[in-house]
C-alpha cells in the first residue's frame, strides 16, 4: 500500500466513522426545534459557528490526543476498547430508542440565546462519541501527513453537516419524522458495528503486544 493510498483511506475512514455518529440528517429536526423563531440569517450564522466549534474541538483532541494519553498513562489498545464500548453504547441506544420528539427533548435549549457552542456544537455535533473516535484515530496517523488527512476528513464532515442542516427544513418535509426515526436506527446499527470493531482492534492490539507475549512465555517457562 502506498502512502497516497493510506492518505485517502484515512480521509475516507474519518468520514465513514464520524458521519453515522453525528448523523446530521437525524439532527435536522432538533436543529429546527432549537432555532425556532430565529431569522434564516441568524439560524445560518449559528450553524456556521457550531461547525467551526466542532472542527476546533475534534482537531484539538486529535492533536492533543498523544499528550492526553501520556499524561493519564493510557495505552492505545485501552483507548480503542474504551472508545469502542462508548460508541457501541451510543449506537445501541440509537438502535433501540423509542421514536423521539425533538420539541420536547430540547425545550430547555430553546430558551438559550446562543446555541452555537452548546447544545449544537457540543454535545450534538462533537459529543463524547465523536471525541472518542477522533482520539482513536491518533493511532492510525503516521506523522504529519496522517494527521493532515484526518483533519481534512473532519473538515469534509463539517461541510456535509453545514449543507445538510442548512437544508434541514426541506429535508424534514421530504423524509418526515418516521423516516428520521428509521434513519436513526440505521445509523445506530452502523455505530454499533464500528464500536465492536474498535473493541476487536483493541483486544488484538493487546494480544499481539510483544511485551504481553513475552510475559506469557515467561509465565509458561516458570
Amino acid at each position: 500500500m502506498t502512502s497516497s493510498d493510506s492518505f485517502w483511506e484515512l480521509i475516507l475512514g474519518t468520514i465513514i466513522a464520524l458521519v453515522p455518529l453525528i448523523n446530521p440528517l437525524a439532527a435536522a429536526p432538533t436543529f429546527l426545534a432549537i432555532t425556532e423563531g430565529d431569522t434564516p440569517a441568524r439560524r445560518n450564522q449559528q450553524l456556521l459557528m457550531a461547525c467551526i466549534y466542532m472542527v476546533m474541538i475534534l482537531v484539538g483532541f486529535l492533536v492533543g490526543g498523544s499528550f492526553i494519553m501520556s499524561f493519564f498513562g493510557l495505552s492505545m489498545p485501552g483507548l480503542r476498547i474504551a472508545g469502542g464500548l462508548l460508541v457501541a453504547s451510543i449506537g445501541s441506544s440509537m438502535l433501540f430508542a423509542a421514536p423521539s420528539n425533538p420539541e420536547d427533548e430540547h425545550a430547555a435549549a430553546k430558551t438559550k440565546r446562543d446555541i452555537a457552542f452548546s447544545p449544537l456544537a457540543m454535545p450534538m455535533l462533537a459529543g463524547p462519541g465523536a471525541i472518542a473516535v477522533t482520539l482513536g484515530f491518533t493511532s492510525l496517523a503516521r506523522g504529519p501527513v496522517g494527521y493532515l488527512a484526518i483533519i481534512i476528513g473532519i473538515l469534509i464532515v463539517a461541510l456535509m453537516i453545514y449543507v445538510t442542516l442548512r437544508l434541514s427544513s426541506k429535508i424534514v418535509l421530504v423524509i418526515g419524522q418516521t423516516g428520521m426515526n428509521a434513519l436513526t436506527k440505521i445509523m445506530g446499527f452502523l455505530l454499533l458495528c464500528i464500536g465492536v470493531q474498535f473493541v476487536v482492534n483493541g483486544v488484538l492490539g493487546i494480544a499481539t503486544d510483544p511485551a504481553v507475549l513475552q510475559r506469557i512465555r515467561d509465565a509458561f517457562a516458570s
